[in-house]
């Protein structure tokens, strides 16, 4: 049974590209705090307008690629962009409400599950992660949960929110699954258009059939929304999904948890949040496992090059 499929070796731009998204994406809690609209609203538009930046780019220099999605062969790997969509509309749909319901801090907490998910998901596609990886994601996760100071309540609506935010958690390992396998032969910016748009078709609909209101925002809020943009989408999801190319989405998972200090360190400098000094232990046990989890990845990615060098026959080359 292999322990991960072949990547490339791992160089100093994707590094560099990791680096960006963590904290691209720790700036998404403290702008989706502050933009005054409905959490779905933001979700559409977010998405909508990155596909309205990366579309250009990507139908005219990515045409052959679209085609070829879309007949022979390809379709299965179009496949794959279009539920990775699906499943990103769902991990929206489901956690931004559930922070509506619960606690926020639960809300953080249970959504922190996913690299739980992910590690299930890669034992079921038949892969055997390194026991370090295991330990590792425990203690991330433990981390997170310490970190955000959750407060599980008891109550019906509480419990209906704690429920969200944990299918929120699965949907998001869902999503980045599908995502590291349609990047084995698909270019960053023809997965990522394809993902968005998809995303962004479907969260339209929930809009319209729950009238959530999409316009009628003031200056501020349109500005917050253009900022998620170019910050948590643009450069948080889709450098993410450029990375899955060369690192498992188990890895990915564990990563993203970097969110939760980096969105508490800007909701201090930019909100003034100041955050609680009981959380810390937490944020020094989640970096201990995103620690190990790197550390254990990449010993076992050296071990695996040792054996074999040789890229899969059926693997095509991917275009970043």
């Amino acid at each position: 049974m292999p322990l991960e499929p072949h990547r490339p070796p791992r160089d100093l731009l994707t590094t560099g590209a990791l680096a960006l998204a963590v904290v691209a994406v720790s700036s998404s809690a403290p702008l989706i705090a502050f933009a005054a609209a409905p959490a779905l609203a933001v979700a559409f538009w977010r998405n909508m307008i990155a596909v309205g930046v990366l579309s250009p780019f990507a139908l005219t220099r990515r045409r052959a690629e679209f085609r070829s999605l879309m007949t022979g062969a390809g379709r299965r790997e179009g496949m794959f962009c279009v539920l990775s969509g699906v499943a990103l509309a769902a991990h929206f749909a489901t956690w931004m409400p559930s922070a509506k319901l619960t606690s926020v801090a639960a809300a953080t907490a249970l959504v922190a599950t996913q690299p739980v998910w992910q590690g299930l998901i890669a034992r079921a596609q038949g892969r055997r992660l390194p026991s370090g990886v295991w330990v590792g994601v425990g203690i991330a996760v433990v981390g997170a949960v310490l970190a955000t100071g959750a407060d599980f309540t008891v109550s019906a609506e509480a419990f209906a929110g704690d429920l969200l935010a944990v299918v929120g958690g699965m949907f998001a390992a869902v999503y980045t699954a599908l995502g590291e396998r349609a990047r084995v032969t698909v270019s960053t910016a023809t997965y990522t258009t394809i993902c968005y748009a998809v995303c962004a078709l479907i969260l339209l609909v929930v809009c319209l059939i729950a009238r959530v209101p999409l316009g009628g925002f003031d200056t501020g809020t349109w500005l917050a929304v253009l900022a998620l943009v170019v910050g948590a989408q643009l450069l948080g999801h889709s450098m993410f999904s450029y990375a899955l190319r060369r690192i498992s989405a188990t890895t990915i998972s564990v990563l993203i948890l970097l969110e939760a200090p980096g969105a508490a360190l800007i909701g201090w400098a930019w909100l003034g949040q100041l955050p609680d000094p009981v959380t810390l232990p937490g944020l020094a046990l989640l970096l201990a496992g995103v620690a190990v989890v790197v550390l254990s990845s990449a010993r076992t990615a050296r071990r695996s090059a040792r054996v074999s060098t040789a890229v899969p026959a059926d693997a095509a080359p991917v275009r970043d």
